[in-house]
């Protein structure tokens, strides 16, 4: 990923709609040692934690955890806060923003990252970027990407309009032409191409990227550093498998939340499932999107990055 690429999420935040629930996901029960929830949006990013569930992994590691879906955006990690799950998997931009506002939360590490997932996609019609007036996007890695492929392309954002809205809302408004484009992620790529809309470039075009955080409680992660460590492991575990068989990761994702198959293996590739610790480069990237937030108002105080993200923790409890 270019040195420019600043991370995530999902989003990206980062991420698709659904309705709030709690799986099972292992066999795992109260004898196998304390529960564990893991909030989680619903999308093929999502694919190495549907994996693990559909084949046991936790399980078999002696674990007892339960995935919690969510409606995505800051609710995996705010499920955290509020104590109603302990582990979050959440993008870098939304954790940050909520880090920014109170000392709760403590990110261990990074569990996938990408330049390709998220896409412009603009409306018929609107052949080059100089054409939009009219822009929508969804909050963090959304809004970040939107000023950077405007500024990419010599364009001031506040000459364009840009509307805050949820995910699913966006496509709707391109088909209308109420909007001229958008950046934004599958499914909601393909819908917009769906209603007529075409792909323009991908964020890695102006040196955008996101990453996904393993995020944790701060005061359960005192108490229990070991049992997060033996998590993310499994985490880990199901990424490499991810990209070994993608074929059966899609075929976990669509068992667990009825996503196609067809469409998460053409999602796959364009995602690095790789866990690993922070480095220099994600702290140096990581600032330059605590700014951006703080221009754009959107926190009041930056949150000590060295404090937050915890580096070191995934070497030292995950791949000793």
């Amino acid at each position: 990923m270019r040195a420019g690429v600043i991370a995530a999420c999902s989003a990206l935040l980062l991420l698709t709609g659904c309705t709030a629930g709690t799986t099972d996901s292992s066999e795992g029960n109260a004898a196998q040692g304390p529960l564990v929830r893991i909030a989680l949006g619903v999308d093929a990013s999502y694919a190495p934690l549907y994996l693990a569930q559909q084949k046991g992994l936790f399980a078999k590691a002696g674990l007892n955890v339960q995935l919690m879906q969510t409606e995505g955006g800051p609710a995996a990690s705010q499920a955290v806060q509020a104590g109603t799950a302990q582990l979050a998997l959440q993008s870098n931009s939304t954790a940050l923003s909520l880090m920014a506002a109170s000392d709760d939360l403590r990110a261990l590490g990074v569990f996938e990252s990408s330049d390709r997932y998220l896409k412009v996609v603009l409306r018929k019609g609107i052949d080059k970027p100089q054409q939009i007036k009219t822009m929508a996007s969804i909050p963090g890695i959304g809004l970040y990407s939107t000023y950077s492929y405007l500024r990419y392309n010599k364009i001031d954002p506040a000459s364009v309009k840009i509307l805050s809205s949820s995910a699913p809302e966006i496509p709707a408004l391109l088909t209308r032409g109420s909007i001229d484009g958008y950046v934004l992620f599958d499914p909601w790529v393909t819908k917009g191409v769906e209603g007529g809309g075409h792909i323009a470039g991908q964020i890695g075009d102006f040196g955008v990227g996101f990453r996904q955080w393993l995020v944790a409680g701060r005061t359960w992660l005192e108490k229990n550093e070991d049992l997060a460590g033996k998590v993310f492991q499994v985490i880990a575990q199901a990424d490499e498998m991810v990209t070994a068989d993608p074929k059966a990761a899609a075929e976990a994702t669509e068992k667990e939340v009825k996503i196609p198959a067809a469409q998460t293996v053409k999602a796959l590739p364009e995602i690095n499932f790789k866990a690993r610790g922070f480095t220099d480069e994600d702290y140096t990237n990581d600032k330059k999107l605590v700014d951006f937030l703080l221009e754009q108002k959107l926190i009041k105080k930056a949150p000590d990055l060295q404090t937050v993200m915890l580096k070191g923790w995934y070497e030292q409890h995950v791949r000793p």
